[in-house]
């Protein structure tokens, strides 16, 4: 089973995009549009303290009238912040991220944060890993 450092190696993104907690949630949707991404890490003084996604706008900006222009992303983040370290595996990504209805979970290294997965991610690598099983089990039942 992959951990999370060999996942992260084979992302093709390996930039994490982040954003400040005083900054303003329509410059979060700017950085998330501009890099096609669906959520941001907010970092304070190099610390993880949150994360505002796609969903946190929806719910707690558009369906409450807010404005975008003014409100600090650390007014709508999700936080506290659940992380995990680079040497969990899949399955517990993934637990983790089905216990606490998460999409998006920060990589935290002694301190800093070193990645992002997506629930897509860890379904793909599920996947993958699901697959190479069933190829080693019609190559056994082969006698190959």
């Amino acid at each position: 089973m992959k951990t999370v450092a060999q996942i992260l190696h084979t992302k093709q993104e390996q930039q994490v995009h982040t954003i400040g907690s005083q900054e303003m949630v329509l410059d979060a949707l700017r950085v998330m549009a501009a890099k096609n991404v669906g959520a941001l890490p907010v970092v304070d003084n190099g610390v993880v303290v949150g994360v505002i996604s796609e969903r946190d706008y929806a719910r707690k900006m558009v369906l409450q009238g807010r404005s975008s222009v003014g409100t600090p992303v650390k007014t709508i983040m999700s936080s506290p912040v659940v992380t995990v370290d680079s040497q969990q595996n899949v399955d517990t990504c993934m637990q983790l991220m089905t216990d606490r209805h998460l999409r998006h979970l920060p990589v935290v290294e002694n301190g800093k944060l070193i990645g992002l997965l997506s629930i897509g991610d860890l379904v793909k690598e599920a996947i993958a890993e699901q697959a190479a099983l069933i190829q080693q089990l019609e190559q056994y039942i082969r006698g190959e």
